[in-house]
């Protein structure tokens, strides 16, 4: 009896562990797959060479839960491919569909934490290889905006099934995130920042003839209004040709997260503070996709540039000034955060990769074997192993940044600083000049080390970040900064102190 004793008090104890760490570490050994669901039907332009119109496809989407989960409001993550919006045919065979490799190791392990994931198809086609950069702008830019009204139906697909068809699988309308891998981190961000269409109507998607995405033509971007071609001349499609068939009207397409890892933004105007919190994570020198603000390139053998974009280094750092990181900015301590905050200059949900390979955009990604997708000669890398210790590193960074931002209520001790506002005078903090020229001088007690500087204008936004300073005594040079008012928040082991700072 005691042995018994003892071993329920093992288990017990074990569940609770495990009950702790949900949503941050795997608590499940066994995953669920729910394939080939239909989340709804759109018109796809990839056969208009052959066939002349727009035709239906089903969209499909696999879903993972977690085997023997008990739960029934989870957190739900849709996730998107990569593939340049073209099939593997014509991609290069190793990626371009919701069974890529990486997706499906990434949703397992989703599942495992105890996510509900879904893998979705979204509607492919474009003109990648056209002699006109101008074509291949338009086609590109509405290829995007149809992955962005098939993200929302993907949203409103669950929550009908949540409100209409008994919750098949146990999710919480109010806790869903987009995640997208390469390509699909275009659709991820763009779905998640795009609020109108006239969001579009700025000068490289617009051409003499007007914008290039029409409203009456593809659709609401949410996805829920009939396009038609009434005849315009000069477009593409037959008169009468319908590009978008609504779903699940009725339904709200709004989201908590968006995860991006290795994709871009179309463009920095579309977030604003309305905005759920983004996710970003991007190799610094990726050839195809610009961590910064630079031009998409379609891949060799092409080497075609498209339109210039903003990758995750210059989208996040953009929407922590807008004001949209918030929920997930926080004093995370764990080994992958601190590392991020020491080369990400303190912005909140942004995590740089490092290559020395200049033809390397996407080291997460692997494929089961050399032609997963039949492609003859197509020789994709199969090493898992180095592609999972991105994943990771990716995962990790995710997941306690996913906990607050779909306020999941997640156990965050070990990870997480908890902020004590100190008194100046406790650690000794002087700043001097006061108001200043060019430089400002921080000195502490000897005992009371700086750990870090986050310099905020009078709107909030972050205008310089000093981090790791692990010193008494720092001196930070003014730069661009503009004359006025700052609060410089100056970050202690046990707690932080915020003063003003003036420069003449």
């Amino acid at each position: 009896m005691k042995k018994i004793s003892l071993f329920f008090a093992c288990l017990f104890g074990l569940l609770a562990l495990n009950a702790q760490n949900r949503y941050l570490q795997p608590v499940f050994s066994n995953v669920k797959v729910t394939a080939d669901v239909t989340y709804g039907v759109n018109a796809t332009i990839l056969y208009l060479g052959v066939v002349g119109q727009a035709v239906p496809e089903a969209l499909k989407v696999d879903i993972y839960e977690p085997q023997g989960d008990t739960e029934t409001a989870r957190p739900l993550v849709i996730m998107f491919h990569t593939g340049n919006f073209v099939p593997p045919q014509f991609n290069g065979g190793c990626t371009g569909t919701r069974k890529d490799a990486e997706i499906v190791e990434i949703a397992t392990r989703l599942a495992k934490m105890g996510y509900v994931v879904a893998s979705a198809d979204y509607r492919l086609g474009w003109d990648p290889t056209n002699t006109s950069q101008q074509t291949r702008i338009y086609t590109l830019i509405n290829a995007a905006y149809r992955g962005v009204q098939d993200a929302n139906t993907a949203v409103r697909f669950f929550r009908r099934n949540i409100a209409e068809g008994g919750n098949t699988y146990g999710i919480d309308p109010n806790k869903v995130a987009f995640w997208g891998n390469g390509t699909g981190g275009y659709i991820s961000y763009a779905a998640a920042t795009l609020d109108n269409i006239t969001d579009t109507y700025i000068p490289k998607f617009v051409t003499p003839q007007g914008p290039m995405v029409l409203e009456f033509l593809s659709g609401n971007y949410e996805g829920t209004t009939v396009g038609v071609n009434p005849g315009v001349p000069g477009l593409p499609f037959p008169a009468g040709d319908t590009l978008n068939y609504p779903n699940h009207v009725g339904y709200s397409s709004e989201v908590q997260l968006s995860i991006s890892v290795g994709g871009a933004l179309g463009d920095t105007s579309w977030i604003d503070a309305n905005d759920p919190p983004l996710i970003g994570m991007q190799v610094k020198t990726d050839p195809f996709a610009p961590y910064g603000v630079g031009d998409v390139v379609v891949p060799p053998p092409f080497n075609l540039t498209v339109v210039e974009v903003m990758g995750s280094g210059s989208a996040i750092p953009w929407a922590f000034a807008t004001g949209t990181q918030g929920p997930i900015n926080h004093p995370f301590i764990d080994p992958v955060s601190v590392h991020a905050n020491s080369v990400n200059g303190g912005v909140p949900g942004l995590y740089p990769f490092f290559s020395t390979d200049p033809t390397e955009g996407s080291p997460w990604n692997f494929s089961a074997s050399l032609e997963p997708y039949g492609v003859a000669g197509s020789n994709c890398d199969t090493n898992s192993v180095a592609a999972k210790v991105f994943i990771d590193t990716i995962i990790h960074y995710f997941a306690p940044r996913a906990c607050l931002a779909m306020n999941l209520g997640c156990n965050l001790s070990g990870i997480s600083a908890i902020e004590d506002k100190l008194d100046a005078a406790q650690v000794g903090l002087a700043i001097s000049p006061n108001p200043a020229s060019e430089v400002v001088r921080f000195k502490t007690n000897t005992e009371f080390p700086i750990e870090h500087i986050y310099v905020y204008d009078l709107q909030g936004r972050l205008v310089k970040a000093h981090t790791n300073v692990q010193s008494s005594q720092f001196t930070m040079q003014r730069n661009s900064l503009a004359s006025g008012n700052y609060f410089a928040k100056v970050m202690f082991k046990n707690g932080f102190v915020t003063q003003q700072v003036m420069f003449r």
